[in-house]
């Protein structure tokens, strides 16, 4: 049987299906200087969830150069957007996008560790969705840092769970240094599936992208 995937993202763009043209600088500039984006197979996949549960507000943990949050921004219209991002050049570069762009005033972008900024957005109304996408060895603290600033029955994205598939080829012949973070995100992952409080899918889209709904019941949540 011919690889469904062989060609995909040519037959996207054939499609009309990508990235509006205001993004092709951003795109430019990420190749260019290697900055980690969201794949866009990944991409398109949290918009759609997205556009589906119609958030009023969604924070962002890992803004690089804004290119993630201004998407969502661009297909959620009435969607309010927070994002923080810790490395200062990386945030100045997202600022800049930002400031151009035609969504300045649906977003807002932080400078700072997300893990140091709880009393900032402790007096923020609840985000009904949350993207993790920031240092993967330390998803789990974002995750228990952004369940407290959840809505009831919110959901949480984490990406890159899959991490080049390694985390989930257990034969895979792991590099050294990479070894460290396979083991992170494969304990991130069985720590995520053994949640009472969530429902969590892990999807193999782009580098692997994990969904975690809140339960109605769960407790702990901002209403």
């Amino acid at each position: 049987m011919p690889d469904i995937n062989n060609h995909f993202n040519e037959y996207r763009k054939e499609l009309g299906i990508g990235p509006p043209p205001w993004f092709d600088e951003m795109i430019k500039e990420a190749e260019r200087d290697r900055i980690p984006v969201m794949d866009e197979e990944a991409l398109q996949f949290m918009i759609e969830i997205l556009q589906l549960k119609k958030p009023v507000s969604v924070l962002e943990i890992g803004t690089a150069i804004g290119y993630s949050a201004l998407r969502m921004a661009s297909a959620l219209p009435g969607t309010s957007i927070v994002s923080v991002e810790k490395d200062e050049e990386r945030y100045r570069r997202a600022a800049y996008y930002r400031a151009k762009s035609p969504w300045k005033e649906q977003t807002t972008f932080v400078l700072g560790d997300a893990l140091n900024l709880q009393e900032e957005f402790a007096d923020k109304t609840a985000f009904d969705a949350v993207f993790i996408d920031a240092s993967k060895g330390q998803y789990q603290q974002y995750f228990q840092l952004c369940e407290q600033l959840l809505a009831p029955e919110g959901i949480i994205i984490s990406d890159n769970v899959l991490f080049r598939g390694l985390v989930a080829d257990h034969e895979a012949d792991i590099p050294g240094r990479l070894q460290p973070m396979v083991k992170k995100i494969r304990a991130y992952n069985r720590w995520l599936m053994e949640r009472k409080d969530f429902r969590t899918n892990i999807f193999p889209v782009g580098d692997g992208v994990a969904v975690s709904a809140r339960l109605p019941e769960a407790p702990g949540s901002i209403t």
